[in-house]
């Protein structure tokens, strides 16, 4: 097995765009959030998830070919943010896609006055922690078996919250 961390060509930022998401794209978040999670969302829950008053979401879409690669779906609250999924097509991980969108939800969210943007993240998803802790997200709390898992045992979540 290939280790992708090692192995991924370097991403042209010039060939990758931050858009704001539309219910347009439903369709196409819903595949690319379905091949990451179990279950996945479909693209009803995707548009209403955007089209609510409260989103600030995200796509990153390639230039050459014309696809999206990446989501995040955040809410703002008062002076609060909440990451509610993000996910980069496997095949484009660990090459700053994630980075990117959280930088440019972050962005988003300091123009309305947030103070905290927090997410939850499974505890045994080490890439993911590697790369919030690197932007500066701290744990501050959890939830007891939170990421069920089909056929086994529900994993524990990490609260994380990020001061802007």
């Amino acid at each position: 097995m290939t280790d992708m961390a090692t192995t991924a060509t370097p991403l042209d930022p010039r060939n990758l765009s931050l858009l704001w998401a539309s219910p347009e794209r439903a369709e196409e978040i819903a595949a690319l959030h379905g091949r990451l999670f179990s279950p996945g969302w479909n693209a009803e829950s995707v548009a209403a998830s955007i089209e609510d008053p409260t989103s600030a979401s995200f796509i990153a879409q390639l230039r050459d070919p014309m696809q999206i690669v990446g989501f995040v779906i955040g809410r703002i609250a008062a002076d609060e943010a909440e990451i509610i999924s993000i996910g980069v097509a496997p095949e484009w991980q660990r090459r700053g896609i994630a980075k990117r969108m959280l930088e440019g939800l972050a962005r988003a969210a300091r123009r309305s006055e947030v103070k905290r943007l927090f997410l939850e993240v499974a505890v045994d998803n080490e890439a993911a922690l590697e790369l919030y802790t690197g932007l500066g997200f701290v744990c501050v709390g959890g939830r007891k078996a939170y990421y069920e898992r089909a056929g086994k045992p529900n994993v524990d979540a990490a609260i994380l919250a990020l001061d802007l």
